[in-house]
C-alpha cells in the first residue's frame, strides 16, 4: 500500500504542480488573448473611422459640384423664357421692309429694336449664353434638331443647309437645340 500511496502522492504532487503552472501561465495567455482581442477591435475602429472620413470627404465634394453647377446654371429656366423674347424681337426687325427703315418716322423706332437686341445679345454673352452655329455644319443630335429634309445636290448629305430657330448654349450645357433642315441626295 505503501507503493500506492506514494503513487499518489507523486500524482497528486505532479498535478498540483502542472495547476500552478496552467495558473501562472493563465494570466498571460487570457491577457495575450485580451490584447489581440483590443488590437483587434482597434483595426475595426480605425477602418470605420478611416471610411467615414472618405464618405465625409465625398459628400463635401459632391456639395461643392452641386453648388458650382447651381451658381453657374441658375439663370437657365430664366434665360429659357428670354429666348422667346429674343426670337420676337429677331422677326420683328426681320420682318420691317427697308423703305420703312429709311422713313424718318420709323427710324428712331427701329435704332431702339436694333439696339434692344444688341443689348440682349449683351447679357446673354456676359452670362455664357451663345448661339449655336448650324449651317453648314454637320448635324450633330447634341445640338441639332432635325426638322426637314431638304434635298440638296451642293451640300453633303446630313449637312444643315436651313435655320429654322435659332439654338443657344449655356456654358457647356445646351440651353435649346436648332431646329434645322438638312440636306439629302436629290431624288
Amino acid at each position: 500500500m505503501s507503493n500506492e500511496n506514494e503513487m499518489s502522492a507523486d500524482t497528486n504532487d505532479a498535478e498540483t504542480s502542472l495547476r500552478e503552472e496552467t495558473a501562472e501561465a493563465a494570466p498571460e495567455v487570457a491577457e495575450h488573448d485580451r490584447i489581440a482581442e483590443l488590437e483587434a477591435m482597434l483595426a475595426e475602429s480605425q477602418a470605420a473611422v478611416m471610411y467615414a472620413q472618405a464618405e465625409t470627404q465625398n459628400v463635401r465634394r459632391r456639395a461643392e459640384k452641386e453648388a458650382q453647377d447651381a451658381r453657374a446654371y441658375a439663370a437657365t429656366n430664366f434665360a429659357r423664357d428670354i429666348l422667346s423674347v429674343s426670337d420676337n424681337l429677331s422677326r420683328a426687325l426681320a420682318a420691317i421692309p427697308a423703305e420703312l427703315r429709311e422713313d424718318d418716322k420709323l427710324k428712331g423706332l427701329v435704332v431702339g429694336l436694333e439696339a434692344t437686341g444688341r443689348e440682349i445679345d449683351s447679357v446673354f454673352a456676359r452670362h455664357g449664353i451663345s448661339k449655336i452655329v448650324a449651317v453648314g455644319e454637320t448635324l450633330d443630335p447634341n445640338r441639332h434638331q432635325a426638322m426637314m429634309e431638304v434635298p440638296s445636290a451642293d451640300a453633303a448629305p446630313g449637312t444643315v443647309v436651313q435655320e429654322i430657330q435659332t439654338g443657344y448654349m449655356i456654358k457647356d450645357r445646351l440651353l435649346r437645340p436648332a431646329l434645322v433642315g438638312v440636306a439629302k441626295k436629290p431624288d
